[in-house]
């Protein structure tokens, strides 16, 4: 069983989350300020302060998102971590790629970038065919209906729908 504590925001500020990271990078190259050896510092939008509220510090309001803008500085090694962190794992990949991996000119551009960084293309693998005749896989057990040895008709992996297929032919008449 298990118990999940309801959002402070409610459903809405965890939508307002997600969807700031399920369509983008986790930085964009327009936030990075500088980079070198020993620190980088972005740019950050500060989404607790509202729109139109008092800055903090300042008896101002922001009417616009600039009075969100934050700047961080981080140690590189710390930066590198928290973006690796953003990375999807394995299995996982984002919804969607834009630039040079847009899938209406993916092929086209990796082509050109190969060529502009003088890198060949890897070769293909040639997959083994599978053999003609196929021998059918038995179990130790035997059949507990009839006593006859059981044949592996079909493997799949776990998640992956079975081919549906006809009844064996003895119950089929």
């Amino acid at each position: 069983m298990v118990y999940a504590k309801p959002p402070f925001g409610g459903p809405e500020a965890v939508l307002a989350y997600l969807s700031r990271y399920t369509h983008r990078v986790a930085i964009s190259n327009a936030r990075l300020i500088s980079a070198d050896a020993q620190t980088v510092s972005f740019r950050w939008k500060d989404y607790r302060i509202k729109s139109g509220a008092p800055l903090p510090g300042s008896g101002l309001r922001s009417k616009t998102t600039r009075g969100r803008q934050r700047v961080m500085r981080l140690a590189t090694p710390e930066f590198i971590r928290r973006f690796l962190i953003q990375d999807p794992r394995d299995g996982f990949h984002r919804i969607r790629h834009y630039g040079l991996l847009a899938s209406l000119a993916r092929k086209t551009n990796i082509t050109k970038i190969r060529t502009l960084l003088c890198v060949q293309q890897p070769e293909q693998v040639a997959v083994p065919e599978p053999p003609t005749e196929i021998v059918p896989l038995t179990l130790r057990e035997p059949c507990p209906c009839c006593g006859g040895p059981m044949r592996i008709v079909e493997i799949f992996r776990r998640g992956q729908t079975p081919m549906s297929r006809a009844p064996p032919r003895e119950q089929a008449a």
